[in-house]
């Protein structure tokens, strides 16, 4: 037994963690809440993460994101937490994928046979669309996370279905596009019932994707805390949810 599962297995007894070191989760994006969320389930002992990002790591990125750091400037961030992921547990096997995810992708990641869980984390409500929607079809398990920017009050995040969500302007427009495409709403969403804050007028800022589709769009404000909370309880969802399998 890896040392740095020694008091996970206090915890969960050993057939917990071997549940756990036998699972398989695919985390697509490595932000704020990806990035959190990759960490805790490494440092649980799942044996097998799949990493997906396209991204590089940028200055805006500091205040938030567990792989920004002034030494990983312009580096792929699935290059950088993978490092970080193996000096926490050497154990693990990560798999790395520098890649956006388009729909024939997101259509393979659902029908990957030793796949246990998918956690998106993705920005972009396209691609997150496509990637539920696939996963929902192939009944591969999913939690999406939502809207983090905009939010102080780390006691309004929660778990919940998602057509259960409350003051979330992702999730509504996420709504909008899985119903138009007839897709299941009956999956589980990590979001803030807090009002979204608004960014005063001169404060925005605008910001130009970097993917394949990428275009102009609003940035908004983000706090330290807030997308690590998100990726925290994706992770307590997923492990709970392995454990119970």
């Amino acid at each position: 037994m890896s040392g740095s599962c020694a008091r996970t297995e206090i915890l969960l007894g050993q057939q917990g963690l071997a549940r756990l070191a036998e699972s398989h989760v695919l985390i697509a994006g490595l932000g704020g809440v990806g990035g959190a969320c990759a960490e805790s389930l490494c440092r649980a002992g799942v044996g097998t993460l799949t990493l997906v990002d396209f991204d590089i790591v940028s200055k805006t990125d500091l205040n938030r994101q567990l792989v920004a750091l002034n030494s990983t400037l312009d580096l792929p961030k699935v290059d950088v937490l993978a490092d970080r992921l193996h000096d926490i547990n050497p154990d693990t096997i990560i798999i790395k994928r520098n890649e956006f995810i388009d729909r024939d992708k997101a259509e393979a990641i659902a029908i990957e046979d030793d796949l246990d869980f998918v956690a998106d984390c993705i920005d972009a409500i396209a691609c997150k669309t496509v990637l539920i929607d696939s996963c929902n079809k192939s009944g591969k398990l999913i939690i999406s996370s939502m809207g983090a920017g905009g939010r102080l009050d780390p006691t309004k995040v929660k778990i919940s279905r998602m057509d259960k969500t409350e003051n979330c302007a992702l999730a509504r427009e996420m709504r909008k596009q899985l119903r138009r495409i007839q897709a299941s709403l009956k999956f589980s969403v990590v979001h803030s019932t807090e009002l979204q804050i608004k960014a005063l007028p001169h404060q925005e800022i605008v910001a130009t994707d970097t993917s394949p589709a990428g275009r102009s769009r609003a940035v908004n404000g983000a706090i330290s805390y807030m997308p690590n909370i998100f990726g925290l309880m994706m992770a307590g969802h997923i492990i709970q949810t392995l454990l119970r399998s």
